[in-house]
């Protein structure tokens, strides 16, 4: 160990699998979960098409494994329902005690459902090792400021940090960086395999995990002993069944065989679903994004082509954008479900603003066919450009067949682009574009906390020592540095004009095309409360908060 302290091994609990899966299944149907006289259900059924890339905070950073590490790991410090602000979580309480150190204090008492201690030395081998394994999949590019993390006794915690007044880094803890791992079943240098991770019941959340089949059905069970801001789950034993299709999706829970359908519905079935007696259609703050991003090294005319050349590719970049009509994708695809997108932050949040709208296409919003073929012929492109443009429908919803045929004719109209438009299964698309594979291709955004550093660092923030999520292979160290001062920067109005200046740089170089905007949504069958209560801002389903009566 290298905390200034010794700690014992501990003993590994291991559950018992093929008995917990059955428990699992005989209760999975949720017309068995509720009592007809009114009393609180001990089960819920839960139904989506997100999927788990692992259930390793190291390596995963999208929303189908997070959904599930949000449940089941412990956070320092996590967001209350009904809120945006973080507060201490399994922390007792976290202070800037100099410029560039955060001092965290643990609850007393705490523990692992294995019956392991959960200590300072388990906080400090967690970020050690996010930094040492710096999974191209996973969430280190959010410790961009940390420098190094000391457990000086069982029950404190010194984050040293890389530049002073950090205002993000609480925030940072709440996110896919922060959930808190088990030192003595995860690898410090390697990822966790789920079965290791399930059968090590490394598990100090609301819930632990009972039962686990890849992409098909998760089983978890309240745990007793949580001791975070959130408390205790209102219902004992969730069941969250994973579908392929958006459409069994809708019909299993119309016909009540799950409680609860969370992403992802398709635009048309919430807007039939709302008209159905039967269930509640749900709607919450929104910070989901669509965009799609160009690969620097491999999109036309990339630093690694035949026929390299900077300034034909930003022209391309630029030729792309002024034919994106975000406005028909809003209406014609998603019935409003999602709005028209102009920037790298989207519309609510602190320094948000809409400098695509006057940089691109008609300068009202609009698309601009003479535009883009004047930019294409003004850098010497001869027409049409071929786009080799890949995206999902199995994490991204099945809509986005509808989106990436509408961007595909969007592009073709004109004649200044071919596009060969191909998908991917989710968990080898997100091998995939780790790997570079794509030189353009569609992503998603959901937030991991509610400011606009976590639409910009996660992006475009690229030290010398790794590279941003996206791993596109854009690099502008005027940006890091404006990221960094960002970050930093108390007073909120001087905060807000840096945030506008890295939006505005960012789109004059358009590594990213940003395009929409969408809401959460959940749909519920008649009796299932809570719902309203974790559809909140913080952006994190929380099972615990749901309910059901008879």
């Amino acid at each position: 160990m290298t905390s200034a302290y010794t700690k014992t091994r501990r003993t590994l609990a291991v559950v018992a699998g093929t008995a917990a899966f059955a428990l699992v299944l005989a209760g999975c149907a949720a017309g068995g979960s509720s009592s007809s006289d009114g009393t609180v259900a001990k089960t819920l059924t839960i139904g989506t098409t997100d999927k788990v890339t692992t259930l390793d905070p190291a390596g995963s950073y999208d929303n189908g494994s997070f959904a599930v590490q949000n449940q089941v790991f412990p956070f320092l410090y996590n967001t209350p329902y009904g809120s945006s602000d973080v507060e201490p979580d399994i922390a007792e309480s976290g202070d800037f005690t100099s410029p560039t150190e955060f001092t965290v204090k643990l609850k007393p008492g705490l523990k692992f459902a294995n019956g392991n201690a959960l200590t300072s030395s388990d906080v400090k081998f967690t970020f050690d090792r996010d930094l040492k394994i710096a999974d191209g999949n996973g969430p280190s590019s959010l410790l961009y400021n940390l420098a190094s993390v000391a457990a000086p006794d069982d029950t404190t915690v010194v984050f040293t940090l890389k530049t002073a007044n950090d205002q993000v880094f609480k925030q940072i803890l709440s996110s896919p960086a922060g959930p808190i791992v088990d030192e003595d079943v995860f690898p410090a240098d390697k990822l966790a395999t789920d079965d290791e991770i399930v059968k090590g019941n490394a598990f100090a959340g609301q819930y632990t995990i009972t039962s686990y089949t890849f992409n098909t059905l998760i089983g978890y069970k309240a745990n007793p002993d949580y001791q975070g801001v959130l408390g205790k789950a209102k219902t004992d034993v969730v069941n969250v069944k994973y579908y392929t299709s958006q459409s069994n999706l809708k019909l299993d829970i119309q016909q009540g065989n799950i409680d609860v359908a969370f992403r992802s519905l398709s635009p048309t079935d919430i807007s039939s679903l709302e008209s159905d007696k039967k269930v509640t259609v749900y709607h919450g703050p929104g910070g989901e994004i669509r965009y799609f991003v160009f690969n620097f090294e491999t999109q036309p005319f990339g630093t690694k082509t035949a026929d390299a050349d900077p300034a034909k590719a930003l022209a391309v970049r630029q030729a792309a954008a002024d034919l994106i009509d975000r406005d028909a994708l809003s209406k014609n695809v998603y019935k409003g479900t999602y709005s028209p997108l102009y920037s790298y932050v989207p519309d609510g949040l602190t320094g948000a603003t809409t400098v695509l709208k006057s940089l691109y296409g008609d300068k009202k919003g609009g698309p601009d066919a003479d535009a883009a073929k004047a930019t294409l012929e003004a850098a010497g492109i001869t027409t049409p450009v071929k786009l080799d443009l890949q995206y999902n429908t199995d994490h991204y919803g099945e809509s986005s067949s509808d989106e990436y045929a509408a961007i595909k004719s969007q592009l073709e109209a004109t004649g200044l682009f071919t596009v060969n438009l191909q998908s991917t299964e989710y968990v080898q698309y997100s091998k995939d574009r780790k790997a570079g594979v794509y030189s353009v291709f569609q992503l998603g955004w959901f937030p991991d906390y509610s400011d606009a550093d976590n639409y910009l660092t996660p992006f475009f923030y690229n030290p010398t020592d790794t590279e941003a999520f996206i791993i596109n292979h854009y690099d502008d160290p005027a940006v890091d540095k404006l990221i960094l001062e960002q970050g930093v920067t108390s007073d909120a109005k001087a905060r807000a004009k840096i945030i506008e200046e890295i939006q505005a740089k960012v789109a004059a170089q358009l590594p990213t095309i940003p395009m929409l905007q969408g809401d959460q949504v959940a749909v519920a069958v008649k009796g299932v409360e809570g719902v309203k209560d974790t559809l909140d801002a913080s952006f994190k389903f929380r099972y615990a908060a749901l309910s059901k009566v008879g």
